[in-house]
This record gives C-alpha cells, structure tokens and sequence, in this order.
C-alpha cells in the first residue's frame, strides 16, 4: 500500500512509473481472482484505491505545471 505523502514526493515520471506498475499488479490480481487463486480479495480494493491515489495526485501535479505557466502568461497579456 502506497500512502500520498510518499507519492507526493515523487516527480511527475516517477509517477507514471508507479501507476503503470500498480496497474500491472492489479491486473494481476483480477487473473488470480478469476482463476480462483486469490485468497485475499481485500488486495484488489487496496490496489484500486491506491491507482486512484496515484492518479488524483498525478493529475494535480499536472495542473500545478500548467496553472504555473498560463499564470504568466496571464500576466504578460495584462501589460
């Protein structure tokens, strides 16, 4: 399980990194769990919480760089 404060810390690639690996985890886990191999389902929830994690705080990262740079283009348009 991945916690926000350590996704936070991490760049916008290293991100991607992490989604694209928790995505592969739970696609495993729903073969596991339609081939009866899972014993713990309750890791499919964790693994889907956490892409949702990965993917809110990916997003506001994004809009954190876009927001910078159309805040100074705004401003150049002011003058």
């Amino acid at each position: 399980m991945t916690n926000a404060k350590t996704l936070r810390e991490k760049d916008v690639a290293g991100l991607e990194a992490e989604l694209k690996s928790l995505q592969k985890a739970h696609f495993g886990l729903r073969m596991q769990k339609a081939t009866q191999q899972l014993s713990n389902t309750s890791t499919l929830r964790s693994t889907r919480r956490d892409i949702a994690r990965a993917k809110t705080i990916l997003a506001q990262k994004r809009a954190a760089t876009t927001a910078g740079g159309s805040d100074a283009s705004a401003a150049k348009n002011k003058e």
